[in-house]
């Protein structure tokens, strides 16, 4: 059974079990290198429209090489364009954010619409084009590699939410939706022109299924009220869900979001979501066995390997034991792909990566 099977099977799109449960994991920079070099094999890097989802949709031959049933693939910038120098590490993106490296994440320290105050703003501003040539070289290239044998995913994460509030600052964003200001649905039209653009191109190239992704959480709730998601953007994913179901109704929809949004699935199941991620542990409503009890029929969940504190500890038994539970539960009658919770970040060792995989695939057997 290859690896684009099992992933399907495990998602119920094929009649069956998988001969194991399948594993997906991203790399930041640091161990992408690593394993890069002990595998001999030079990184192959996808520089983002948003530099931090550059990992994700990069080193997927290091990825599959090392155990993973996934390839992830997404837009980069076009042909020709390099992030423009600002001052010392700081450099300026297609959408003319201030983007600064720090040792775990490439931040947003200036924002393009940081003093927005009209519609007449928004329609100014120039927003990238989603089309431009050269955006989607490195996400063809790697299908025509891979689709055959892995499971492939297109991502296009920061998709509504996030995106917007990037534009402007995250308390800009928040007091503009609190005081109802007509900027707000203006932006959010165009950034769901950006992301339904995005997210097109790569079900016309084709991937398996398209992973959205909007942090909706924190640690404790939602950042929003689940009724104001539910008026102001449930509709926006519904529209894009559609279009691109129309263009291919096999395609899989999956939803990214940390934090504590339980409040939420049912909504992300009636939108037509069928995976669930990052499925984040030590956050309210993400126990796995409730989750499962009354979701596990109805959704599909990837994640669920804590990144926080198991993973950085580096105890392989205990590690072991809790991905041992982990499919035992989320993996029950189909309807899970294991992966951190996360990038793996430098907190964590390259042997606990490779005990993590081997747990994965060891325990994993149906």
């Amino acid at each position: 059974m290859n690896s684009k099977e099992r992933v399907l099977r495990a998602f119920r799109k094929k009649e069956g079990n998988p001969d194991r449960i399948p594993v997906q994991f991203d790399l930041c920079r640091q161990h992408i290198e690593a394993f890069g070099k002990k595998l001999g094999i030079e990184p192959d890097y996808a520089l983002s429209y948003y530099e931090d989802l550059t990992y994700r949709i990069s080193a997927n031959e290091i990825r599959t090489r090392m155990g993973s049933d996934v390839v992830v693939v997404g837009g980069t910038v076009p042909h020709g364009y390099k992030p423009v120098p600002v001052s010392g590490d700081i450099t300026l993106n297609e959408f003319g954010m201030h983007m600064k490296p720090t040792s775990l994440y490439v931040e947003v320290v200036k924002c393009p619409l940081d003093n927005i105050s009209t519609v007449k703003e928004v329609a100014d501003y120039k927003f990238p084009d989603p089309f431009a040539s050269g955006r989607f070289d490195k996400a063809k290239r790697d299908i025509d590699r891979f689709a055959e044998s892995y499971f492939v995913i297109g991502d296009v994460e920061i998709s509504l939410f996030e995106m917007a509030w990037h534009l402007t600052g995250l308390e800009k964003y928040m007091v503009g939706m609190m005081c109802e200001e007509p900027w707000i649905e203006a932006l959010n039209d165009c950034v769901e022109e950006w992301s339904t653009g995005l997210a097109l191109q790569l079900v016309r190239a084709g991937v398996d299924a398209i992973w959205f992704g909007e942090d909706l959480g924190s640690q404790t709730s939602t950042l929003i009220s689940p009724d104001e998601w539910r008026v102001r953007f449930k509709p926006r994913h519904k529209r894009m869900i559609d279009k691109l179901k129309k263009e291919n109704p096999d395609l899989i929809i999956i939803m990214h979001s940390d934090g504590a949004v339980a409040p939420l699935i049912d909504d992300f199941i009636e939108l037509g979501i069928e995976v669930y991620n990052p499925v984040q542990p030590n956050v309210e409503g993400s126990d796995p066995q409730e989750l499962k009890d009354r979701y596990g029929d109805r959704i599909s969940f990837f994640g669920g390997i804590d990144q926080q504190l198991l993973l950085p500890s580096g105890d392989v038994p205990v590690i072991r034991k809790e991905i041992e539970r982990r499919i035992r539960i989320l993996g029950k009658e189909r309807g899970y792909l294991l992966a951190p919770a996360h990038i793996i970040q430098t907190d964590v060792t390259t042997v606990t990566i490779e005990e993590m995989i081997k747990a994965a695939r060891e325990l994993g057997a149906y």
